[in-house]
Parts: C-alpha cells; structure tokens; sequence
C-alpha cells in the first residue's frame, strides 16, 4: 500500500499536465510530460514494465490536443504510428542510459527531445500539404512552421527540451524516494 499513493499521484500530475497542455497549448505549448516519461520508463522500471504506465497515460491522452485543436489528421494511423516511433525512440534512449551519471541522463533527455521533435517534424513535412517537398520545406518544418502559424516550430522544441528536462529532474528524484516498481510489490496481499 505504501507504493500506492506515490504511483497514484505521479499518474494523476501526468495525466493533469497532458490535459492541460492540450487545453492551454498558447500558453507553454508542448511542455508536456510525456517525452520525459518514455525517456525515463526504464530507469523508473526496468525492462519492458518501464513501458507500461507511459503507454498507458499516453493512449488515454492521445486524440484530446487533435480533438481541441480540430486538427483530426493526427489521429490518422500514419501519425499514430509515428508518434509511437518516436516514443519508442526517447524508450530506447533512456534504456541505453539507464547506467549513466545524472548529466548524462539531463543530456539523454534534451537528445530525446531532438530526436522526437526531428521525428515527428520530418513525418509531417513529409506527409502535410502545407510545406514544399524540398529543404526549404524541411527546415520550415523543423524551424519555422508552416506560413501563418502563431508560433514557430523552435517554440515548440524549446518547450520540449525545458519539459523534458524538468520533468527527467522529477522523475529522476522519484526514483531516490521510491523504489522499484514490482508487480509483487502492486498486488495487495490477501487477507
């Protein structure tokens, strides 16, 4: 029971930042936790069970900034299975660093970050209408956004990275206060 609080609250403030992020995208667009989360997965976890929980919050989260946005082209397939990808991608990475000293890790992060933005910006250059299939159009997508955006595509990297880094702070805190996570440890004991 005493690993239950902890887990729960950690779940809850994940899900909370990933709805708010969605519904205030003018605010800090893209800070969010989510990268971090999958960056991390393996040091919180170990192993294949690292991936449940990010999995999990991040399918639960999915279509709400498509849905707010009005932007239904990301819940295409395509779009999902990138956004996997490039999840899968910042799960490799923290499991390749899981041995590392904190810089290394504070490093890792900000790379997952890069990786997930160049990911998922290369994905809609190439499959949007709305940037030319040249290099011009490939570094509108990674820096610029398209025409007539808000904000630019830096805006939105720059969020990332400060997320992503912030939110690798927290959890790598967690893992000094709580211990492994265990199934043996999740299943309450029978009376």
């Amino acid at each position: 029971m005493q690993r239950f609080w902890p887990t729960a609250l950690t779940i809850i403030l994940l899900i909370t930042f990933r709805v708010l992020g969605s519904f205030f995208p003018a605010v800090l667009p893209n800070f969010q936790p989510v990268v971090a989360l999958f960056f991390c997965g393996a040091l919180l976890a170990g192993s294949w069970k690292g991936l449940i929980l990010p999995t999990s919050i991040w399918l639960l989260t999915y279509p709400l900034p498509a849905m707010i946005d009005g932007k239904t082209e990301y819940l295409s397939p395509v779009f999902f299975l990138i956004s996997a990808s490039a999840f899968a991608l910042s799960y490799w990475m923290g499991k390749s660093l899981a041995r590392q000293n904190t810089a290394i890790l504070l490093l890792g992060a900000v790379g997952s970050s890069l990786v997930f933005h160049f990911v998922t910006n290369l994905a809609e250059w190439a499959f949007s209408p709305l940037y030319a299939k040249s290099l011009l159009g490939l570094w509108q997508s990674l820096w610029l956004g398209p025409e007539g955006s808000a904000l630019p595509s830096w805006v939105f990297l720059r969020n990332m990275v400060a997320a992503n880094s912030l939110f690798t702070i927290v959890f790598l805190s967690a893992r000094l206060v709580i211990p492994r996570f265990s199934f043996s440890q999740a299943v309450l004991p029978s009376r």
